[in-house]
């Protein structure tokens, strides 16, 4: 869903052309206090860090404003650019034209991408561009095995937290969060996660466990069968749901999460 990236997310793919390591960043939010200070600074960071950028923009987006605010922030970094425009098979097709004349005048190369209709195709070009782009290494940055860089507890609880956004939809605003209080490995062919869904207003919290539990019940067994597959052994989670009022306005609840940027460090 959208807006629903925190930190950065790390993946890799070697292939006999190149390496690449793409970082999927946090999108552009107003550098407010707690949370969106800190997805502003995440933003920030990965675009100093990374050698070139993917442009995403997507055809229904609520306002044409953002385009010219992220094709400005990307001409800022004076990093080699990829226009992507996505959902092309949306209803606002006029504004396929709009935006590749925005993107010429400002000197990106753009492609058209639909995930519905010509992901292959699209594939296809971008792996053209990052050969033509990427900087030449004496050998692969990391090993060819690895295809990303989080770890396993941070994945898991990645994925509990995209199944409270699948199956909440709407009900519950995207201040969220999950953490992990103990990831014990001990025992062989069994993992134990007890875990904790976060949420900011009491109301919130009975919406998240549901009607005699249904919904964290739900939310826990997809979670549960997703990270299994993740680590390939046997994993019994234990999610309960807990209020904590205000808490991407508390920097030490942040920090606990991880919602930390290099330059707070």
């Amino acid at each position: 869903k959208p807006q629903t990236t925190r930190q950065r997310v790390t993946g890799v793919l070697t292939n006999e052309d190149f390496q690449a390591i793409f970082v999927d960043a946090p999108g552009v939010v107003r550098p407010q206090a707690g949370l969106n200070h800190f997805l502003s600074g995440e933003f920030q960071s990965v675009v100093e860090d990374v050698d070139v950028l993917f442009l995403l923009l997507q055809l229904d987006a609520k306002s044409p404003d953002v385009f010219h605010e992220l094709i400005a922030l990307a001409q800022k970094s004076k990093k080699p650019v990829l226009g992507i425009v996505t959902k092309i098979d949306r209803p606002e097709k006029h504004r396929i034209l709009v935006l590749k004349e925005m993107l010429e005048k400002a000197g990106i190369e753009s492609i058209k991408a639909s995930a519905l209709k010509n992901a292959p195709l699209m594939k296809e070009d971008v792996f053209e561009w990052l050969k033509k782009n990427l900087p030449e290494t004496g050998a692969p940055l990391v090993d060819e095995e690895i295809y990303t860089t989080q770890n396993m507890k941070q994945m898991a609880a990645e994925l509990i937290r995209e199944k409270c956004f699948e199956y909440l939809h709407q009900e519950v605003p995207f201040g969220l969060a999950v953490h992990i209080l103990k990831f014990d490995e001990s025992q062989p062919n069994l993992t134990k996660i007890h875990a904790e869904i976060w949420v900011s207003r009491d109301s919130h919290q009975g919406i998240v466990i549901g009607r005699g539990g249904s919904s964290l019940k739900r939310i826990g067994s997809e979670a549960r069968r997703d990270i299994e597959k993740l680590i390939d052994t046997k994993v019994f989670l234990d999610l309960h749901v807990k209020v904590k009022k205000n808490w991407s306005k508390d920097e030490q609840i942040m920090k606990e999460l991880g919602y930390v940027t290099p330059q707070s460090l």
